[in-house]
């Protein structure tokens, strides 16, 4: 395999990494070279509430060396707080440095019901979403910003779903529509807070993702997943996990990359900018799909915009 080396010697942190667009993150990390911990509840011994014992943690590490980096897998429940001061003790120990921090935590769409008031939605499950969406992102980075800013240079990348343009549309449930638009601002305000130490924050957000999970909700896998678009005609748009992989990569090997600070960046919009392509080699742009034709109802194929 042809490796990349711009992130030769850096040491990522990419917490939320079990499957979906954190684990293609961590190994397109890897793959540029660096020293990826891949940090999730599910390993080869234990399944999280998530309920899916087909990807683990371990498996996330091994890709990552694959890939050509160096994968440790670091099992961690982000809302313990003492097992993520000790993953970044660890760290520390190890390393004495961490360069990027990528927060892609959730693990909530098991509680999520589509198109429920929010005073019909049950309380637990509601603020357990937010547990898992934005106080887990919240203790990651409190516990973990501290090695990053021993040096100038580091990377923080908050993960969602959508954009701060998109997300001003009603997400159509009030506690998903919280988290997702939490990290948004949590890159904007951690990038106020970086400058000083010469680091940046941006937040990154895929398309309409392919993941595992996804693809067996519509019954396909990744090499037929068109066979899909039939009965899901939006889903023809659809990106692989590669895609935001490759495109958080690229921001961490871009010298460039405080012109970024405090933004809230698409898959679409950062292959534009970096030339980088999905594993068909397309260039799908799904949110920019779904404001012109979705909602402001231009007679256009999803084709137009890969």
């Amino acid at each position: 395999m042809t490796t990349d080396t711009a992130l030769q010697g850096k040491i990522a942190l990419v917490a939320g990494a079990t499957r979906g667009a954190g684990r293609a993150i961590a190994v397109q990390l890897g793959a540029a070279g660096a020293t990826v911990y891949v940090t999730g509840r599910t390993t080869r011994e234990h399944t999280s509430e998530v309920g899916r014992a087909t990807e683990t943690v371990e498996e996330t590490a091994e890709l990552v060396t694959e890939a050509g980096g160096t994968g440790i897998a670091v099992p961690t429940d982000h809302l313990d707080v003492e097992q993520v001061r000790s993953l970044v003790a660890r760290i520390d120990r190890d390393h004495g440095r961490l360069d990027i921090l990528v927060n892609d935590i959730w693990g909530g769409n098991h509680l999520l019901v589509w198109n429920t008031k929010m005073w019909d939605t049950d309380l637990g499950n509601g603020l357990r979403m937010l547990e898992l969406g934005v106080r887990s992102h919240v203790i990651t980075s409190s516990c973990a910003l501290p090695l990053l800013v021993r040096n100038p240079g580091g990377l923080v990348v908050e993960v969602t779903d959508g954009t701060a343009e998109s997300n001003r549309r009603f997400r159509e449930n009030f506690y998903y529509d919280l988290a997702k638009n939490a990290p948004i601002r949590m890159a904007f305000t951690l990038g106020e807070d970086l400058k000083d130490a010469g680091c940046t924050a941006v937040c990154v957000t895929p398309g309409f993702l392919r993941s595992e999970e996804m693809l067996d909700a519509f019954g396909v896998r990744e090499d037929n997943w068109r066979d899909a678009v039939a009965e899901r005609p939006h889903f023809a748009i659809a990106e692989s996990p590669l895609y935001v992989g490759r495109a958080v990569a690229a921001v961490a090997a871009d010298p460039e990359r405080a012109r970024w600070n405090g933004q809230s960046l698409s898959s679409g919009q950062l292959a534009k900018a970096y030339g980088f392509t999905d594993a068909d080699g397309s260039r799908p742009d799904a949110w920019a799909y779904f404001e012109e034709v979705e909602y402001g109802g231009k007679d256009a194929p999803a084709d137009a915009y890969r």
